[in-house]
């Protein structure tokens, strides 16, 4: 039967098992070298209020806020896309 993937859709090589994680939205658990990692900053002022503040000298802390997604909340969020079958068999950068 044909591979609809070389990498069967993980990143895992020879390195055994990796470990499960929780998808961040719907709470699949999800091998965690196949759920996609996303990384974002978290606002806790207001921007106007935070520009009046940097402009009296102030530091303002912005926490990264790292969230795991499955492959179908990561398509529903747009973090990835659809791919043709020429276009997943192809290495390197996705376009």
């Amino acid at each position: 039967m044909p591979l609809k993937r070389a990498s069967r859709g993980r990143t895992k090589g020879g390195k055994g098992s990796s470990g499960v994680i929780q998808c961040t939205n719907c709470g699949q658990t999800v091998p965690k070298d196949k759920a996609k990692k996303v990384t974002s900053k978290l606002n806790l002022v207001e921007h106007t209020l935070a520009k009046e503040l940097r402009a009296q000298g102030a530091y303002i802390a912005s926490p990264t806020v790292l969230k795991w997604y499955c492959i179908s909340c990561a398509i529903h969020f747009k973090i990835l896309k659809i791919r043709s079958a020429d276009s997943r068999r192809k290495r390197g950068k996705l376009r």
